[in-house]
């Protein structure tokens, strides 16, 4: 456990490991990733998930190749020159970024990798400074996110707290839902969403968190629950579809989700249902807040038409895993789990996104670590640029 809950990636040296998600909560094995390919299926099989963990692992796992390759004797071919080298890493980085298309921050680690390794190149440097170059960056993006998401859901915490005391509230007692997972699990540390329930529970303003079961693999009531129970953060889990019957009977005090990608006009793709409790958010007039770091931001698309949708497949919609109940225990002391079909064999038909697109019409806020972005009087889009 980390000092804010739990931890997705743990490293020693070149060694990486991960938790497996799909058996949480019910069963924690972690796994060693020791190359970039087991890195890519880790990312695509979901064992590993949420926008700014795959970026880290991504980045990590190239780190740890190019380490080992360093100090491997005979060094490797493609350790010859930088450009021997280039010729390698192009590749594999090309190859991580096709395991989440949707999440942006997969491709802003790519990316920025990738203009490392040009960079380093271009200044004349040898073949071991650019390798040693590449793997000071990779960790970077793994380092560099607890720290921001600390900030931006400070950020996002106190907006809201003012927001809520400009209509008439006290800014205590907020009752705050989310979508889907995206606390430590999700991230390398704190969360975006989560992060800011975190916040306010720590700061003494929160009264309850509430949460969606979630689709795929029921993200919500499998990782969003045990993340708050183990920070002890007081919550309620909801399915998907009670969404409207929350804000008809309790006073919720916003909606607060985290985002794979937040394009130019703020227009914002996020898990499965985060649409649909937008449009419901509108409809009673509670504040609904995106959060997520300067990475997730992408302004190179102009708006939500231009964003790639994952879809899983359609085996994923028709079963469930958990353990099996009334429990019983393994020889390894860990309670047998069992994936059940739901539906009926053979079911053809099924439609399966991972992701919706919410409008920037519909987001009251977009916070980043920079600061909160909100709409100007009268306009329906984001002006981004004060927040990347």
């Amino acid at each position: 456990m980390a000092a804010h809950g739990m931890t997705s990636i743990e490293t020693d040296g070149d060694s990486i490991k991960i938790v497996n998600q799909l058996l949480l909560p019910h069963t924690t094995e972690w796994i060693e990733v020791n190359t970039v390919e087991e890195a890519h299926d880790a990312i695509k099989s979901m064992k590993i998930r949420g926008a700014p963990a795959i970026a880290s692992l991504a980045a990590l796992s190239l780190a740890s190749h190019l380490s080992r390759a360093l100090k491997s004797s005979p060094p490797p071919d493609f350790l010859a020159s930088p450009e021997s080298l280039r010729a390698h890493v192009e590749p594999m980085l090309a190859f991580l970024y096709t395991a989440r298309p949707t999440a942006v921050n997969l491709g802003a680690a790519t990316r920025r990798l990738t203009k490392t390794l040009h960079a380093s190149i271009a200044e004349g440097k040898n073949v071991r400074a650019v390798a040693e170059d590449l793997i000071a960056e990779g960790r970077k993006v793994a380092d560099e996110d607890v720290g921001r998401n600390k900030q931006m859901s400070k950020n996002g915490g106190e907006w809201l707290i003012e927001q809520v005391k400009a209509r008439g509230g006290t800014g205590e007692g907020l009752n705050i839902l989310t979508v889907c997972n995206t606390g430590s699990l999700a991230t390398s540390g704190y969360g975006t969403a989560l992060g800011l329930i975190t916040y306010l529970h720590e700061t003494g303003k929160l009264n309850k968190a509430y949460y969606t079961q979630s689709t795929p693999y029921h993200q919500g009531s499998r990782l969003t629950a045990l993340e708050l129970q183990t920070l002890k953060i007081p919550s309620v889990m909801i399915c998907d579809t009670m969404v409207g019957s929350l804000f008809q009977h309790h006073d919720i005090h916003a909606v607060v989700v985290g985002a794979d990608r937040i394009v130019r006009n703020g227009d914002t793709a996020n898990k499965i249902g985060t649409y649909n409790a937008a449009v419901l958010a509108a409809r009673h007039k509670i504040p609904f807040i995106v959060i997520g770091p300067v990475s997730t931001v992408d302004l190179d698309v102009a708006d939500g038409s231009g964003i790639p949708i994952e879809h899983r497949p359609p085996i994923e919609a028709c079963v469930v895993r958990g353990a099996l109940y009334p429990f019983s225990v393994n020889a390894q002391g860990q309670k047998e789990q069992a994936a059940v079909m739901i539906t009926p064999e053979g079911l053809e038909g099924v439609y399966n996104p991972s992701f919706d697109v919410t409008p920037a019409e519909l987001i009251s806020a977009v916070v980043t670590e920079k600061g909160v972005a909100v709409k100007k009087e009268g306009e329906k889009e984001f002006d981004l640029s004060g927040v990347v």
